[in-house]
């Protein structure tokens, strides 16, 4: 027993000397094994150059509604970075017509208005339109329904342009 107790300053000094060594060297100390993730880049979007209000996918934003919504299928794209753009028509019972093209980012839960469509047969772009969170009320509940209704499964996209109009078609409707 007293031989333990005679070489335990030793063995100390040595435990000590290779723990002093492992949190003073950060290139010995264990690497962690994830890759980081790259920081999110918008695609460029310009307006298509083309839609049509004769053959719209619609989509119900609210019951009981004074507005029908529906979205032009010829210009749903699903882009590289995760974002869903599509031309939107709002038309009033008097057959007014409010059409944008806007885009979905499902993995953030947020919309964006890239053009509005003017009277004048031209689209008025807006560069430094922010992201908006979608939400039930205000401005972004059609964007929101549209997620709801077969744009998003949660955070992800449902799927390529196909698929998203299939959803689209088959009446998922989700209010609150």
């Amino acid at each position: 027993m007293t031989a333990l107790f005679q070489r335990w300053p030793r063995c100390m000094t040595t435990v000590c000397a290779f723990a002093c060594l492992f949190i003073s060297a950060p290139g010995l100390q264990a690497q962690t094994s994830y890759q980081e993730e790259k920081a999110w880049v918008e695609a460029a979007a310009a307006p298509p150059a083309d839609f049509s209000t004769s053959s719209l996918q619609p989509f119900e934003v609210m019951k009981n509604s004074a507005l029908s919504y529906g979205i032009d299928p010829k210009t749903l794209t699903v882009g590289e970075d995760g974002v869903v753009r599509y031309v939107m028509v709002a038309r009033s019972d008097s057959g007014a017509l409010n059409v944008m093209y806007q885009g979905i980012r499902c993995a953030t839960a947020e919309t964006r208005t890239y053009a509005r469509w003017s009277s004048n047969s031209s689209w008025n772009t807006n560069p430094d339109a922010a992201w908006q969170a979608l939400d039930f009320r205000g401005p972004t509940r059609p964007a929101m329904m549209l997620a709801r209704q077969g744009v998003c499964e949660g955070r992800t996209v449902t799927g390529n342009v196909q698929k998203i109009l299939a959803t689209l078609k088959s009446d998922r409707v989700e209010y609150r």
